[in-house]
């Protein structure tokens, strides 16, 4: 079997690629619907992967992995790496988690740090209301995790937070990328501080012990704040406080500087989505900088690098809750492949949803309701187990796109 085609559509907001092989079998991957710029990456690969056998898939990856980096580039590597599993599985006849070792657990768990109620105001007993509003979702997730401090609006939203300026940043909006005001980074106030507590204590009280608290932060956040919030909350329980030093587009992992926090906290801190390949998660490891990790298959390289992540850093003690907020379904379903075989320092994954709607309207394979009770049950059909419904998906292609099926 031989690759001869890979193309490139951008289906609402998410990348999704399609690699063709003479064999008639096809494969699909995707991307975060926060890159729909990406199209043009995912395409300067075609030539290094034409004429190799898909199923050879760390053959095929040894040719491109290196070309590759931080976001975004490593998006379009990671689902190529998607599409190649896929491409395995079907012409094995046997579903991508068996390619990867066989099944953990045959059910697999997913927090919400994805499906939203919007916020009426930044008040404590306004955080707790959200909290309340999530925890009655249908998917009784046992997970839930909001942004604060200077993950979301509350650095922005509340008078004197820290001392410093914002400057610019991207954020999706429905044409696509566009610049605004937004990148926070500073120590915080004394009343800055304070609220970010009252906020956090008021979410807990809402939530009670039966669903866990899990809070985004930063980046953004200085050393010493970082190390305070953590002890500050201890008694909380929180399940972990994520991306406080670097994060989001941050092209660095800063390992020295978690290491001047976690050791002196029994408060988890986790960070980890934004960065690419094994080789970067090492350093994080070897110091005992962070408890939990939180790669995202759609940008660490693909399925098998983060499975190999995963068992590194069970090796040393470090616990793994996957990143995936805007993966879209296909990368649902590559997330559930791979969070069955995980080792048992798995957590849960983040739950990613269709965006627009439509979404679940084009796609055949996922079962209905997705998730219950705060579990996903894991599916046996060949690759990742999901196909297009062409004649519904090619109604919502774009002018540019119109021939992705062919």
């Amino acid at each position: 079997m031989k690759i001869t085609d890979l193309k490139c559509a951008i289906i609402g907001q998410n990348p999704v690629i399609r690699i063709i092989t003479d064999d008639g079998i096809d494969g699909l991957g995707a991307a975060e619907g926060s890159k729909p710029y990406l199209k043009p990456m995912v395409m300067f690969y075609k030539d290094a992967i034409i004429g190799k056998d898909p199923t050879d898939v760390e053959r095929v990856m040894i040719g491109i992995r290196k070309m590759g980096a931080f976001k975004p580039w490593g998006a379009a590597v990671s689902a190529i790496e998607m599409a190649l599993w896929d491409i395995a599985g079907k012409s094995a006849g046997v579903p991508v988690y068996k390619l990867l070792g066989g099944k953990v657990r045959d059910k697999v768990r997913v927090y919400n740090g994805n499906k939203r109620v919007k916020m009426n105001g930044n008040k404590p007993e306004d955080y707790a209301e959200n909290m309340k509003q999530m925890r009655d979702f249908p998917e009784k997730f046992s997970i839930i995790k909001q942004g604060i401090a200077f993950h979301g609006d509350m650095a922005k939203d509340f008078p004197d937070y820290y001392y410093g300026s914002p400057t610019g940043f991207h954020t999706l909006s429905d044409e696509g990328f566009t610049l605004r005001d937004g990148l926070y980074r500073g120590l915080m106030t004394e009343r800055g501080f304070n609220h970010t507590i009252e906020c956090i204590e008021a979410m807990k009280d809402a939530l009670g012990d039966e669903v866990g608290l899990a809070l985004d932060v930063g980046p953004g956040v200085t050393v010493p704040d970082a190390l305070k919030l953590a002890k500050a909350v201890e008694h909380l329980n929180i399940m972990w406080l994520e991306d406080m030093i670097t994060g989001d587009y941050t092209p660095y992992v800063s390992a020295d500087l978690y290491s001047k926090v976690t050791p002196y906290t029994t408060t988890p801190i986790h960070t980890g989505e934004q960065i690419y390949l094994r080789q970067n998660f090492k350093e994080l490891f070897e110091k005992n900088a962070v408890n939990v990790i939180g790669p995202d298959p759609a940008d660490v390289g693909g399925i098998a690098e983060m499975k190999w992540i995963a068992e590194y850093a069970d090796l040393h003690g470090v616990l793994i809750a996957p990143h995936g907020t805007m993966d879209g379904l296909i990368g649902l379903a590559a997330h559930v492949h791979l969070a069955a075989t995980l080792p048992q320092n798995y957590i849960a994954f983040e739950y990613p949803t269709g965006n627009p709607d439509w979404w679940y309207e084009i796609l055949d394979g996922l079962p209905n309701p997705i998730v219950k009770d705060s579990y996903i049950e894991v599916w046996d059909a060949p690759g990742l187990g999901i196909t297009f419904k062409r004649d519904i998906a090619e109604k919502h292609l774009r002018e540019e796109d119109k021939g992705f099926f062919d």
